[in-house]
């Protein structure tokens, strides 16, 4: 009933389309990008629940306060506390390699800010825990989600990243001006 909703919502009345070249392995990691602005989490939501999809995902924690803070962990929200150095890719790399399932979605920007500088950490939960990068670009411009690529982490971090980058060079987020993917040779 609820996936129903959802693809009415999304693709009939809100008019998005979907270009999705992959089926979900049962452990990955989606790398989300652009991000910029709030309405990114309901379309996202919108589209995990019409698609028939469990993904947790990566938040800062100061949305976690209440009543928001239980409805976000409901949704698959994990607060990330920025200002501390904790080992939180080591720790959601060994919980993806316990769980028979894992799917984990991040926006590598880490912010909703123009940001060229983009985090890494995706990357690095799904290098050491083997998993794959699926890369799902979200453009409002022409109100379509595409994942047309995969990234098998090779441990040459820039390189993937510089790929990663090229991919959603053309993207455009809620607020175009508010997304880059920076300098990329």
């Amino acid at each position: 009933m609820i996936r129903n909703i959802c693809q009415w919502v999304l693709y009939k009345r809100l008019g998005w389309k979907k270009d999705v070249a992959f089926e979900l392995p049962e452990k990955y990691i989606i790398c989300l990008a652009p991000h910029t602005s709030n309405w990114d989490l309901i379309l996202g939501q919108l589209f995990e629940h019409a698609e028939g999809m469990k993904c947790n995902f990566l938040m800062k924690k100061e949305w976690f306060f209440w009543p928001l803070g239980p409805i976000f962990r409901r949704m698959g929200g994990i607060p990330v506390w920025r200002s501390k150095h904790t080992s939180m890719t080591d720790n959601l790399a060994e919980e993806a390699k316990k769980r028979e399932s894992f799917g984990l979605c991040i926006t590598p920007e880490g912010t909703r800010s123009l940001n060229p500088d983009w985090k890494k950490g995706f990357y690095f939960i799904a290098l050491k825990a083997g998993l794959p990068i699926y890369l799902y670009g979200v453009d409002f411009q022409r109100r379509l989600i595409q994942c047309n690529k995969v990234v098998i982490p090779s441990g040459d971090v820039d390189k993937d990243m510089r790929e990663i980058k090229l991919y959603f060079k053309d993207f455009k987020g809620k607020k175009p001006e508010k997304f880059t993917v920076g300098e990329v040779d």
